[in-house]
């Protein structure tokens, strides 16, 4: 087994090489990517300081977006007359990952129901989150088995957070067919006519985004990143703020809120197991 080494804060860091690229990842922190190298242009932003804190959420990095993407309406949803509480975006990216695979270029995570995950989300379940690198592509496979008795809702996403420098947002772009979108920031459907990454907020779940991918175009000097993801992944998350250098481009797996409104949300039938994939290519 390839071993961690101490990297942010101390934090058991591992890494996976292929050639010019290097991705590291920090299983106790969420299992999340915090560094992609490609022959020395850093992919990804990250506010070191917020890994390096327990009790914040991880500014950057590709963070974990499981068992939901996006909040809920109040934080809580209701399972067969009984209340439940998620906070936003789930609890996959604060809980640490167990290691069970480590080698020059893979490394396999695993995460379980407990009961501290029971009192937030009543389904018994195995994560496992595979990330493997060949190339410049980067794999991250995230394979759930439902061990309950019940249909276990699988919303799902990763929320990268990719280096654009601020003074490049013009002309960055994020390629989309889509023509409908939430507008977070208005909280309401709006026409989509396209996006203007410069301004103070964008946060924008694309509705009808219909390609399994996109293409991040980073600006003059700068390699576009692709994106390819399974089909599951039906909703297409942009966000980014003024005077920060990212642009996120979250694939997520249904709307936010499904959880409480069942709308359009996928499920794996007890004993079976889903597994969806995500490629990160420049």
């Amino acid at each position: 087994m390839n071993g961690p080494f101490p990297g942010i804060a101390g934090l058991d860091t591992y890494a996976l090489v292929d050639g010019g690229c290097r991705v590291e990842v920090i299983p106790s922190r969420g299992a999340i990517v915090t560094r992609m190298h490609v022959d020395g242009d850093e992919l990804l932003y990250l506010d070191e300081a917020t890994v390096a804190d327990p009790a914040k959420n991880v500014r950057g990095g590709i963070p974990v977006l499981f068992p939901i993407a996006g909040p809920l309406p109040g934080d809580t949803y209701s399972v067969e007359g009984r209340s439940y509480s998620l906070p936003q975006h789930g609890f996959a990216r604060k809980l640490p990952w167990q290691v069970r695979q480590a080698e020059a270029s893979r490394l396999v995570v695993t995460l379980s129901s407990s009961e501290e995950t029971l009192r937030h989300f009543p389904w018994r379940f195995e994560a496992q989150l595979r990330f493997s690198l060949v190339g410049t592509r980067l794999t991250l496979e995230f394979e759930v088995e439902n061990q309950d008795t019940r249909p276990l809702p699988l919303h799902l996403g990763f929320h990268p957070y990719f280096r654009v420098p601020d003074a490049a947002k013009s002309q960055a772009r994020v390629d989309t067919d889509a023509t409908r979108a939430w507008d977070n920031r208005r909280g309401q459907d709006v026409a989509f006519t396209g996006l203007d990454l410069t301004e103070e907020e964008v946060d924008l779940h694309l509705k009808d985004h219909s390609q399994p991918g996109t293409t991040l175009g980073r600006g003059p000097g700068l390699e576009p990143i692709r994106l390819s993801w399974s089909p599951e992944y039906r909703v297409l998350v942009v966000w980014t703020l003024h005077g920060k250098d990212f642009v996120c481009v979250e694939p997520w797996t249904a709307a936010k809120g499904a959880l409480a409104t069942g709308e359009a949300l996928p499920s794996v039938q007890p004993g079976a197991r889903a597994s969806l994939v995500f490629h990160i290519e420049v």
